[in-house]
Parts: structure tokens; C-alpha cells; sequence
């Protein structure tokens, strides 16, 4: 074989496998696109059949009896479906019961659209996209709707895996979103101010293999520093890790960040400093200390106010909020608690330590820019 055929056999070669690579890609997305599609086809199926039984049952007074004819009658005209058996029927009219009333009030999930059949209700479309087996776990697991519509919006922004799902619930993030004690409203401007309580918890649940009780403070952030997947999975969505003992000079003086994250929602610096004591005064001066150093030698004019939060052991609420009086920084105040259930089935939904990097690496490059 000659010198150019040999060149236009590796272009060739490259060619196809670029192509290839693409071609790969592009069947990938149309098969999840296609599972999305049918999953939401079948959801909204699911939500006419519960609308028809509720109807069937009010106007022609039929009983539950007939669940169990109806089961019947269509597992033996679609086999090959397996969403007919009587117990997932009384699931569907069980969801539906649970959800019909309230999507007119509910706009805060997506924008709404009208399903077009005779019963139109105005359901968000993304409630349709979870799966089926998600549905399932909130009805069962949730005490009252507004709270299962809470873990609905967070499975829809988030993409929650089943697995992470179960976990969220039973870590109770329903009753700890939002909950810790700050000033926030006094500090920052309004919407901002919002969207940075809601970011916070109380208690933040660490569930990582080899965490104790009694860990000291830097033993336990050298911990979170080495699972800053499962952390981020707990600090919520928008947090990107900028690292840990972070070094400021003030002063002619050295001073070391328990750790530092970049919000991506709030546009900000966030200043997170472990305590493995009860909650005391005289560490949210420190903590305000170390905000105002980096809002004077890391920020930009593109970043709002640094935020500064900490999280501690335990904490008397009445005390932090009489410190927080006084601070002029935007501060909360949470506890921590160490939940030992850890799985490994959160490997899937976790963001892998180079996307953490890819993250960070792009702020730094629009630092440069700048």
C-alpha cells in the first residue's frame, strides 16, 4: 500500500471514528428522549384513567368493586402492559385523588399546560416526565400533599435517582430546608435574600462512611473534603467546591477557610466553617471576619456579598439569633447530624470530582477574563 493510501485510509479512519462517535451520541439521547416521551405518555394516561374512576364512582355510584372487573378486563386486552393489576389501579385513582386540586395553586413546579382531553386540568408537563416507581414513594412516604409536591419540584430540578429520593425523605429535607437561623433579610437585598435561606438547612445530615460523633473539627473536614460528592449532595443544587483551608494574607498575617464554595444561583462566594462544638458567640466573629476577607481580596464586580454560614455540633437558637443582632454580613447559623446509612447506589447521581474541577476552572478562567 502506497504513502497516500495509507494517508487517506487514516483520514478515513478518523473521519469514522469521529462520526461514529457522534452518530453513538445522538442514538443515546434519542433513546432517553424516547423512555421520557413514553413515560410521560403513560403518566398522562394514568391521570385520565384516574380522573374517569373518580367521575365513574361520583356520578354512577359505583363501588370499588369494580376496580377489580376493570383490572381484569384490561390486563386480558393488553397483556404485554403491566400497569393494570388492581393494586396499581388503586394507586392510579389514589394519585390522582391526591394531586387533582391543587395544580391551579402549584405554578412555583413549571409553566403549566392544558391536557386536551375532556377532564382538562392544568398539570405540569415535568410531572409527567418522573417516573412511575418515584410517584409511588412520595404518595407513600409523604404525610400531607404540600409536602409531597415539595419532593416532586426537587426531583424535577435535581433529577433525583430513586435511591437519592429515598434517601432525601428519609433524611426529613422537607422539615430542614430553609430552617436555619440567619439575617439574611436584613443584610441582603430581596430576592437574593430569599433564594440564600432557602439554600441553607437545618440540621445539615452527613451520611459518609467513617464519620463519628466525637470527630474534631479539622479531622471531620478533612473527611467532607475527601466525599465532596456526598457533601454537595447535601449542601443542595448550585454549590461548587473552591476547596478547603483556603489561605488568606490580612495584615501580614495568615489565616486558613474551613472551606469555600462558589453558589451559582446566588452569584457568590459562600464561607463554610465547621464547629465540632456546641454553637458559641465568638465564632461568628470569626466567621464575619473571614467573609469581609473575602469579599475585599477574592471578589469581583460580577459577585454579589459573600455569605458566610456555620455549621456546629448543636446550637441554642435563642443565642444565635441574639449574635446575629449585630452582624452586618449575611450569616446563618446550623447544626450538623451524623446519619449512618450510607449506599452506594448515590455513585450515579453524585457529580464526579472532575465536573467539581470543570466548575471551578471555568470560574476562575471568567475571574481572568475580568
Amino acid at each position: 500500500m502506497g504513502g497516500t493510501e495509507m494517508s487517506n485510509l487514516i483520514h478515513i479512519n478518523k473521519d469514522y471514528a469521529a462520526w461514529i462517535g457522534e452518530l453513538k451520541i445522538r442514538i443515546r439521547q434519542s433513546q432517553i428522549k424516547a423512555a421520557v416521551k413514553v413515560n410521560t405518555e403513560l403518566l398522562q394516561l394514568y391521570w385520565q384513567l384516574g380522573s374517569d374512576i373518580v367521575e365513574k364512582q361520583k356520578n354512577a355510584k359505583w363501588g370499588d368493586g369494580f376496580l377489580k372487573q376493570l383490572s381484569q378486563d384490561l390486563s386480558a386486552e393488553f397483556p404485554e402492559m403491566k400497569g393494570f393489576s388492581l393494586r396499581n389501579i388503586e394507586r392510579i385513582r389514589k394519585w390522582y385523588i391526591t394531586y387533582k386540586d391543587v395544580f391551579p395553586f402549584a405554578t412555583q413546579l413549571v409553566p403549566q399546560i392544558e391536557d386536551s382531553s375532556k377532564t382538562a386540568q392544568p398539570v405540569p408537563q415535568s410531572f409527567f416526565s418522573i417516573p412511575w416507581g418515584h410517584h409511588i414513594l412520595i404518595m407513600q412516604r409523604c404525610k400531607d400533599v404540600n409536602m409531597a409536591l415539595f419532593y416532586i419540584q426537587q426531583t424535577i430540578e435535581n433529577n433525583w435517582s430513586r435511591t437519592v429520593l429515598d434517601w432525601q425523605i428519609d433524611s426529613n429535607l422537607y422539615e430542614r430546608q430553609g430552617k436555619a437561623i440567619s439575617n439574611f433579610k436584613r443584610t441582603l437585598p430581596t430576592p437574593q435574600s430569599d433564594l440564600a435561606q432557602q439554600i441553607t438547612k437545618d440540621p445539615y445530615v452527613i451520611d459518609i462512611m467513617g464519620v463519628r460523633q466525637d470527630m474534631q473539627e479539622r479531622e471531620l473536614e478533612e473527611h467532607l473534603d475527601s466525599h465532596i460528592s456526598k457533601y454537595l449532595l447535601e449542601l443542595g443544587k448550585g454549590f461548587t467546591y473552591y476547596g478547603h483551608q483556603v489561605h488568606l494574607r490580612v495584615g501580614d498575617e495568615d489565616f486558613y477557610i474551613d472551606q469555600l464554595f462558589y453558589h451559582v444561583r446566588l452569584h457568590c462566594y459562600v464561607v463554610i466553617e465547621l464547629k465540632a462544638t456546641a454553637f458559641k458567640p465568638e465564632h461568628i466573629g470569626q466567621l464575619n471576619f473571614y467573609v469581609t476577607a473575602v469579599n475585599k481580596l477574592m471578589c469581583t464586580e460580577h459577585d454579589n456579598p459573600t455569605i458566610g454560614l456555620l455549621i456546629c455540633k448543636d446550637k441554642n437558637d435563642v443565642v444565635a439569633e441574639y449574635t446575629l443582632q449585630g452582624v452586618e454580613s449575611p450569616i446563618g447559623v446550623s447544626s450538623v447530624e451524623i446519619f449512618d446509612k450510607l449506599t452506594e447506589d448515590f455513585k450515579s447521581a453524585l457529580p464526579s470530582i472532575e465536573d467539581i474541577e470543570n466548575e471551578l476552572r471555568d470560574k476562575k478562567q471568567k475571574e481572568d477574563e475580568v
